[in-house]
């Protein structure tokens, strides 16, 4: 079985609107990727740990993203629910180089 992780190009910054997100097909299941109004980035899997809801589609303000389905609010460099809420969506190393938006994904993702 190969652990090994590498640096996967999966678009342009200019690619993912600001305070919006664009979503990735990978091995390890959907993953949203988003940008916040500082032009920061952050990855989380693409499902709400309460309802299911798609990440994606929620609403970005500052460093957070808010379910679509519920309100449940997440932050995008843990991935960890906002008190009084609880749970957690599993956060994926991203980074910016050159422009291009890269996720750290097992070889073969």
């Amino acid at each position: 079985m190969n652990d090994r992780t590498e640096w996967k190009k999966v678009c342009e910054l200019e690619d993912i609107p600001r305070l919006g997100s664009r979503v990735v097909k990978s091995a390890a299941g959907m993953i949203a990727v988003f940008r916040t109004a500082e032009d920061e980035v952050f990855a989380l899997h693409d499902k709400c740990p309460h309802r299911g809801g798609p990440l994606s589609q929620g609403m970005v303000h500052g460093k957070t993203v808010t379910c679509p389905m519920h309100g449940m609010k997440l932050g995008l460099d843990t991935g960890e629910a906002v008190a009084p809420d609880k749970g957690c969506a599993k956060a994926f190393e991203v980074k910016v180089d050159g422009g291009c938006v890269m996720l750290l994904l097992k070889a073969g993702a």
